[in-house]
């Protein structure tokens, strides 16, 4: 099977909640042929991962207009991609398949939790599938490693990990930003970001000194805490001299190292400390190294969060005990089987090294790493019990003393620490230190948590639940309002004056849509915004306090929606459709299913904003997990029921947007007072203004805001660009307008009703991606209601040859009952040009435009030059089509 494309749905899409690749499959097999079906090669490889070929089931898919049984091949690359997965120790729980408008393809979805993972997964199972199809026998073993070695390097570390758990455990939404542990928690200006055990306010100074383990020795003994004496070698020899100074046995370490790395304990001899400080200068970035008095004790970490000890456990070194039989290095191989030991930080526990120190811990010990050890006798790979150097450790949080516990809280304080870990040796953590010797040996930033979260021995602590609480008060989710709009029509006006509209109660408003992203009204980015990607970018800006998303089709099926959840999820309509044949969308029914995710998605506290006129819109209704507010031009019974039941609803009632709910009806604005609407002349912004007046009372808005809001929004084209944007010229009313499928054509004449004028003429172009027939069918609309008709070809060819779009305009043009006059021109530019060049005091021209900022300043050029006597027509530079494909 030959892969076409692979769609990765990072957010919310229309199979689901969960993350997914979406892989759609030739079914037609490259030669040679499967020897083997597709149940008895399913029977060999799930059964080798422990699944069972009773599982291999598909409910029917979102998208009714074409439906049939996937082939039994895909079914099975669906389910092998999520078992191998699950088998390399992802937490993937979801998989489907599904079939497409062509007969020989399918869609294999396939859930994922690291995106990385997920991909391989799918190519490893449509490799297994091939080559078992053809009736090959191999080794599968190293591929399934691989897999597993993927997903502990490509995963979130059990720290961020934990962190991340206990967030969204309590509603506050997490993002990966990167390929390391750096998350963000929450949006817009209310997130916070953490990497590893480290927060946004893990201060750079208290990280310096942290590492600075010199330096922290002398904050720690100004602040009275216990700390042993030591200080910084020049070389070896002076190493020797200060170990003989402070009295063996000492500790050597690098003054900057962490996790233990160069960690040398308990030395007593001069080859010991020279060895030692070898390999802790290796180690240390500034090529410092510490001698400090060694202090006997157990080895103990404690976690501080805030001001409060939420953890303790005590270390013990790695170590083997011997058989009898067996040789030191064999012993420890056989110890790093053990599934709990990995070669980085997302295992509980780390491998045993068998290194230069570790060797010269055994020599230390009279042994070599071939020596057999008597059975029964222990001995120790390495002095220093840091998990990543193979160490174990045991719960001991409920024995810690509250003098113990106050002490490691100065500790953290002293250094600045929001978040530490802080290394104590003493013989006993239930006794005050001062009382037993013991002492702080470091303080460390960014402490690991595997050790409090998987013990050796003893209960697992809720580390990443303390450090949530850290980061938000209970009840906090870190979230921002978010309002989502999709539709057919007038989805980017509607987000615009929702945006407006917000920003009369003084919050920052961050807006998506198909002009650019947008803080409080000024552009941070032009071009089509509508994504998933950009909502993802406003939700990680720090300033913004409510987003307005415009949320296109083409971003739901391509990748998702960039939001967990709406608090209020806006559909303006789906009419007469539009992108239909685009994305395996063929229908209006299917149309529905796609733009109705971000229905789909609304928070259980949110409420999802319909049209209730246009029943495919308000047929979403049931996939809404929050409440349902109806919107209309006018009321109806649908309407009325509705509030009947407790329901609320926007209408206009006698020229007045009201309010309605069970028991009140609150008059908001007459459309005359709204200029967006030209005094109600223009129906579709009467609909676009009940909207978002609809909508911005479901985020919460008073009365007085969205009245406020309301009366100062006008379709200008500095406002909401190429929608509806009447401009004056010398006499003749000219209309720039973005709309290019057949509803928006349709509201447009309708709505050019209201504006006297003696001929009326039109620029215009199709969309190369859309369907013939709806190319046609505007051609026809244009026939019928303009005069002129100026076509053009620009950018949007979208794999149409040249002259291809303007042909099957000309076709629908044919015998036209009212346009009279057609041009055909090379560049949207031209056309306008052109048409300006030909109106006439009296005149309406509606222009089409893909370029809106550069048409708008030609219309305002032209207006000038008309208006001080310099308007007669001249010689432009055009560039027609070739005409002779319609000759």
């Amino acid at each position: 099977m030959r892969v076409i494309r692979t769609l990765a749905l990072r957010g919310p899409n229309c199979w689901g909640r969960v993350t997914c690749l979406e892989v759609w499959l030739d079914q037609r097999w490259e030669p040679p042929i499967p020897e083997r079906g597709p149940d008895e090669v399913a029977a060999e490889l799930l059964g080798e991962l422990g699944v069972g070929v009773s599982e291999l089931k598909v409910e029917r898919g979102p998208f009714p207009a074409v439906w049939r049984e996937p082939s039994a091949w895909t079914v099975l690359v669906a389910r092998l991609g999520r078992a191998l997965q699950q088998d390399a120790g992802a937490p993937v729980r979801f998989e489907t398949a599904a079939p497409t408008s062509d007969p020989e393809v399918d869609r294999a979805i396939v859930g994922y939790h690291d995106e990385p993972v997920g991909r391989e997964a799918v190519a490893v199972a449509l490799r297994w599938v091939g080559r078992a199809a053809r009736g090959e026998q191999w080794d599968r073993t190293e591929e399934r490693k691989a897999l597993r070695s993927l997903h502990q390097n490509t995963t979130l570390g059990p720290s961020t990990a934990a962190i991340v758990a206990a967030l969204e455990a309590r509603g506050v939404p997490c993002r990966r930003l990167n390929e390391a542990s750096l998350v963000q928690a929450g949006h817009g200006a209310r997130q916070r970001r953490i990497l590893a055990a480290e927060t946004d306010r893990t201060g750079a100074i208290a990280q310096e000194i942290a590492k600075d383990k010199q330096l922290t020795r002398h904050l720690m003994r100004a602040a009275g805490v216990p700390f042993p004496e030591g200080t910084i070698a020049r070389d070896a020899a002076h190493a020797w001299q200060i170990a003989v100074e402070l009295g063996p046995p000492v500790v050597v370490k690098p003054s900057d190292g962490n996790q233990g790395r160069g960690v040398s304990t308990n030395l007593t001899t001069r080859e010991q400390v020279e060895a030692a400080y070898a390999v802790a200068a290796e180690v240390s970035q500034t090529g410092q190294v510490i001698v400090e008095r060694y202090a006997p004790g157990g080895d103990y970490r404690i976690l501080v969060v805030g001001e409060r000890v939420v953890a303790a456990s005590r270390r013990e070194p790695p170590q083997v005990v011997g058989d009898g039989r067996r040789t030191i290095a064999e012993l420890v191989a056989e110890a790093n089987e053990d599934p709990r030991r990995g070669e980085d930080h997302a295992t509980a526990l780390s491998k045993i090294p068998l290194d230069d120190v570790s060797l010269a811990v055994l020599a230390a010990q009279g042994y070599s790493p071939t020596d057999i050890l008597p059975a029964g006798r222990p001995v120790l790979i390495r002095r220093n019990a840091n998990l990543s150097t193979g160490g174990t450790a045991a719960d001991v949080t409920d024995r810690v003393h509250p003098e113990v516990a106050q002490r490691c809280i100065e500790a953290a304080r002293m250094v600045g620490l929001d978040i530490a870990g802080i290394d104590v040796v003493a013989r006993d953590v239930a006794i005050p230190l001062e009382e037993q010797g013991g002492v702080i040996v470091e303080v460390n930033a960014a402490p690991g948590l595997r050790m409090h979260l998987t013990p050796s021995d003893g209960r697992p602590r809720p580390v990443g639940e303390a450090i949530a609480d850290l980061l938000y008060t209970p009840g906090d989710t870190g979230r921002i309002p978010i309002a989502s709009i999709t539709g057919v029509n007038g989805k980017t006006t509607v987000t615009r004056l929702i945006a407006h509209l917000v920003r009369q109660s003084g919050r920052r408003v961050g807006m998506t849509c198909t002009d650019g992203i947008y803080l409080d009204g000024r552009r941070l980015m032009a071009g089509d915004c509508s994504g998933p990607a950009s909502a993802r970018m406003v939700l990680g800006n720090p300033e913004v306090e409510v987003a307005v998303l415009e949320t296109a089709r083409g971003g739901i099926l391509r990748a998702g929606l960039g939001f967990d959840q709406c608090d209020v999820a806006v559909v303006t309509n789906i009419g007469s459709g539009d992108h239909l044949g685009i994305g395996d969308v063929h229908s209006l029914e299917d149309l529905a299913w796609a733009k109705g995710t971000i229905v789909a998605h609304v928070a259980p506290t949110g409420t999802a904003v319909l049209n209730a006129a246009d029943p495919l819109v308000r047929g979403m209704a049931p996939r809404c997990p929050g409440a349902i507010l109806l919107f209309a031009p006018q009321s109806c019974e649908m309407i009325e029921a509705h509030v009947r039941r407790g329901g609320r609803a926007a209408v206009v009632e006698d020229g007045v947007i009201v309010f309605r709910e069970a028991g009140s009806a609150i008059p908001v604005l007459p459309l005359t007072e709204i200029p967006l609407t030209e005094s109600g002349r223009i129906a579709f912004q009467v609909e676009n203004a009940v909207a978002a007046a609809a909508a911005a009372w479901a985020l919460g808005l008073g009365i007085e805001l969205v009245r406020k809001g309301l009366s100062t929004a006008r379709s200008s084209a500095e406002s909401i660009p190429g929608r509806f944007n009447v401009l004056e010229m010398a006499g003749a009313t000219v209309i720039v307008d973005y709309g290019h499928n057949r509803s928006a054509l349709e509201a447009l004449i309708r709505s050019l009703e209201s504006f006297p004028h003696r001929e009326r003429h039109v620029v215009y172009s199709g969309v190369g991606d859309r369907r013939d027939e709806d190319m046609l069918e505007q051609a026809r609309l244009l026939g019928e209601h303009f005069d002129s008709v100026y076509l053009y070809e620009d950018m949007y060819m979208r794999g149409r040859k040249p002259g291809e779009i303007i042909a099957l305009f000309r076709r629908g043009l044919a015998g036209a009952p009212r346009a009279k006059r057609i041009f055909e021109f090379q560049g949207g530019l031209n056309a306008a040009r052109a048409a300006l060049e030909a109106v006439r005091p009296g005149d309406l021209l509606l222009i089409q435009a893909d370029l809106i900022e550069e048409t708008v300043a030609m219309v305002r050029a032209f207006h000038r030059e008309r208006g001080t006597g310099n308007g007669a027509a001249r010689p432009i530079g055009l560039t027609p089509v070739v005409k002779a494909a319609f000759d």
